[in-house]
């Protein structure tokens, strides 16, 4: 059976982050994890085709470090996303510097495993995929990835693993092509679900 995993990453790993197994016939498993450790353990157990993480994995070209002052803060995928009227918070704003070097370190350590990874963003992926966001509220959010059939749903209890899910499904999306990718692959690309209609 062929799996994908989706990965709502905390800034540091004393907060909770989402983990979700989705498999090809929409059925999905959650979990909550914490460690770097847990993580890698968890992927490698399931072997998935394709990982997707809800972090920045890559800094806006001409960016030094995230320590080093500078005017730069937009990837081109950001500035995507900003075109397409989908709110964000670039990688460069207090809290996501953290989440930004997580994301980077976790996705080195998941490709010298041999793991194909994506940046995903799930809020941005729930308009367009036309579900509610977690602001929401949990139910709700819940409710609408059950309307996309996913199965599984029922005991799924936090934000996290929600958007752990709505992760998962892109990156199902991805390997069966119906995606967009923003941005530019040699700075960073952010992978959407397709917009319908067009």
């Amino acid at each position: 059976m062929m799996f994908f995993t989706g990965i709502d990453l905390a800034g540091v790993e004393t907060r909770p982050s989402g983990f979700a197994v989705l498999n090809e016939f929409l059925s999905v498993e959650t979990m909550i994890l914490h460690t770097d450790v847990e993580i890698m353990m968890e992927v490698s157990r399931f072997n998935p085709a394709v990982v997707a993480i809800d972090a920045p994995l890559s800094l806006p070209r001409g960016r030094v470090s995230l320590e080093v002052r500078s005017s730069v803060h937009l990837r081109n995928c950001d500035r995507e996303l900003l075109r397409r009227g989908i709110k964000f918070f670039p990688v460069t704003l207090g809290p996501m510097r953290m989440l930004t070097e997580r994301g980077i370190r976790l996705k080195k350590m998941l490709d010298s495993s041999g793991f194909k990874v994506i940046e995903v963003y799930p809020g941005g992926a729930q308009d367009i995929l036309k579900i509610p966001r977690k602001s929401h509220g949990v139910e709700k959010l819940r409710k609408g990835l059950a309307r996309l059939k996913i199965r599984g749903l029922e005991k799924v209890e936090t934000h996290h693993e929600l958007d752990a899910v709505t992760a998962a499904l892109v990156a199902k999306m991805f390997y069966e092509g119906d995606y967009e990718a923003y941005g530019d692959p040699d700075e960073g690309l952010i992978v959407m679900p397709r917009r319908r209609g067009r």
